[in-house]
């Protein structure tokens, strides 16, 4: 017989909407949960709750950082190269990868081609900021090998080309139409090490 609690089931649908996750693994998910309720579903909900309340993003840079402290990106560093990617999970990878040693600047998201660029809540205009700021000497585009990807590049290369910075991207290893996240290391190695230079079409 089929769940009729609508709690449970409300719980499964939010679950399903996680990546990776469907409904099957979604209950299982669940089931799991409820069987442990002291010593799992307690301690989630309270660090969720806590996430909610005090973890936000930074309007800087696109990295996360608690609500009332300031962002690692406001600190001082003796970088002079800026990595922009799509999303945190890019970041993410490729900062454990220990291939790149620089600032980050995650977007929150792509340009769609058929919307004439027009994302308001992606982080362009704070990334040119950042660039003027910390007198950068090189931004390395690191957006994923999609058309939506390849869109966003090419708007950041439009909006931040000036003639005295270097624009560089990732080049091979990455494969047609993948995402950053979904790289091993050393595919990214290899992107990050022979990136080449941006020039006018």
């Amino acid at each position: 017989m089929e769940n009729d609690i609508p709690e449970i089931n409300e719980l499964i649908k939010q679950f399903s909407k996680l990546p990776g996750l469907g409904p099957k693994s979604a209950k299982r998910i669940i089931l799991k949960l409820i069987n442990n309720k002291d010593s799992m579903v307690k301690p989630l909900a309270k660090s969720l709750a806590t996430v909610y309340k005090n973890v936000v993003r930074c309007v800087d840079c696109g990295n996360l950082k608690i609500i009332d402290r300031v962002c690692i990106c406001s600190t001082d560093s003796a970088y002079d190269k800026i990595c922009v990617v799509e999303n945190l999970a890019d970041m993410w990878v490729i900062d454990s990868a220990n291939i790149y040693k620089g600032h980050f600047h995650i977007l929150g998201g792509t340009l769609n081609s058929n919307e004439n660029y027009e994302q308001k809540n992606l982080l362009i205009d704070s990334l040119v900021r950042r660039i003027k700021k910390n007198n950068l000497k090189e931004v390395i585009i690191a957006t994923s090998a999609t058309v939506e990807g390849q869109t966003t590049a090419h708007y950041i290369e439009d909006t931040i080309k000036n003639g005295k910075i270097k624009i560089t991207k990732l080049a091979q290893g990455l494969p047609v139409g993948g995402e950053i996240e979904q790289l091993d290391d050393g595919t990214l190695f290899s992107a990050f090490k022979n990136r080449v230079p941006v020039t006018d079409s």
